[in-house]
């Protein structure tokens, strides 16, 4: 699947910065592409759609963290295939921003997210999921857990 079939769009993250009251980190995905075939990655064995508990999210620097330019892939996977649902071109300091407005609204949240994932197809809401881990990749596949978001008591 193509990644210039995505759009990604983030919300709330600047309150970090502003010291505004905390918001949950969101993001939205819009897919315009064959709608089939995502419908398909995102559906398990029996055809409903995969829960939150069912997939990860995590991200795949391209170049190493210290360029000011640095980019990677975000990808949403099937955590019991392993097999990629989407992948998208964000680049990094984007992504670290999220990152570390979902680690503050975390250490105060009394709900089950600490960010909140949205996918949709063609302008209609697929998937809605309430995630608490981000991880995040060197170029080489090395995770890098002070960049990463990981829930204490968590064990990788």
């Amino acid at each position: 699947m193509r990644r210039d079939y995505f759009e990604l769009d983030v919300e709330n993250v600047s309150w970090v910065d502003d010291g505004d009251d905390p918001k949950k980190p969101q993001v939205r995905i819009d897919f315009h592409g064959p709608r089939e075939v995502l419908e398909g990655r995102l559906s398990d064995p029996t055809g409903g759609y995969l829960d939150a508990s069912e997939t990860d999210v995590a991200f795949r620097l391209q170049e190493p963290l210290d360029d000011p330019d640095a980019a990677g892939v975000v990808s949403v996977t099937n955590r019991i295939t392993g097999d990629f649902i989407l992948e998208l071109n964000e680049s990094a300091a984007d992504v670290l921003t999220f990152i570390r407005a979902a680690r503050e609204y975390g250490r105060n949240a009394d709900d089950d997210g600490r960010y909140r994932v949205e996918v949709h197809i063609d302008g209609e809401e697929a998937v809605v999921y309430e995630k608490q881990t981000f991880l995040v990749y060197d170029a080489d596949g090395n995770l890098l857990r002070s960049h990463s978001l990981i829930p204490s008591g968590v064990e990788l």
